[in-house]
């Protein structure tokens, strides 16, 4: 049985923010979204030329929905930090920057995404919290930083490797046994419980199909891509090929 997330409260704070636009004339813009709220809001406020979701960057995991009365507006209220690091002696990873976050008392949908590359740390949130976090976030894991507000806008890297798995079909029980190494009596227990996402969004229907290059996300195995169909195996069913996040 699905247990589907409440967003009444998520949709009523939305059209708030819609209906303060038009009525100021001016653009408004929400807390930072996860994926899977992205992808239930889309549904009733689908992006347009007055509707935009933004992270800070292409590709951004955790994004604003802005409203915009002028579509040619270009207003975005996200900046983006950075603090040089030197990780030769204490290594620090994607959790331990949340947890100094957290530690600050920051309600996580104040807060973009977050990763290190290229011995930096970059954290994207909106322009007063970036201000806040400069003057009071000072320290990772007893690793000392010093952030200071950019210009530049990286784009969050991820690793991925092309797999490829033999599937009865294109439908989402048969790919998520696939992908998952399981029967698919199992896969659609799963899906009934709500734990596979197809582009962010809970999977209801085992039928429903997995192809033009759709995200599929299932609980405790792992994010993958589908990238296409590469043959027909002699039995009929389809060698499907995914990139995998690692």
């Amino acid at each position: 049985m699905i247990n589907h997330p409440d967003y009444a409260g998520l949709s009523a704070h939305l059209d708030d923010l819609k209906n303060k636009c038009e009525k100021w004339h001016r653009p408004v813009s929400s807390y930072f979204l996860n994926e899977e709220e992205q992808g239930a809001m889309m549904k009733i406020f689908p992006p347009s030329p007055y509707v935009r979701y933004d992270g800070g960057y292409e590709g951004a995991r955790r994004k604003k929905v802005i409203f915009l009365y002028d579509e040619e507006d270009d207003f975005s209220d996200i900046a983006c930090i950075k603090a040089k690091i030197d990780q030769r002696f204490r290594k620090i990873g994607h959790r331990d920057i949340l947890g100094a976050l957290m530690a600050l008392q920051i309600d996580r949908h104040a807060l973009g995404d977050h990763f290190i590359q290229d011995d930096h740390i970059y954290i994207y949130t909106g322009e007063s919290m970036a201000k806040f976090l400069c003057a009071n976030l000072l320290g990772i894991n007893q690793l000392s930083v010093s952030f200071e507000i950019t210009d530049e806008r990286p784009v969050q890297q991820f690793a991925q490797k092309k797999i490829t798995v033999v599937a009865a079909s294109e439908r989402a029980d048969a790919i998520v046994a696939a992908l998952a190494h399981i029967s698919r009596s199992q896969a659609k227990e799963m899906i009934r419980q709500g734990l596979v996402q197809l582009n962010h969004v809970t999977l209801e229907e085992p039928d429903e199909l997995c192809n033009n290059n759709v995200t599929i996300s299932i609980r405790g195995i792992g994010r993958f891509t589908y990238a296409g169909s590469a043959r027909q195996t002699k039995s009929g069913r389809i060698a499907a090929e995914f990139l995998q996040e690692m």
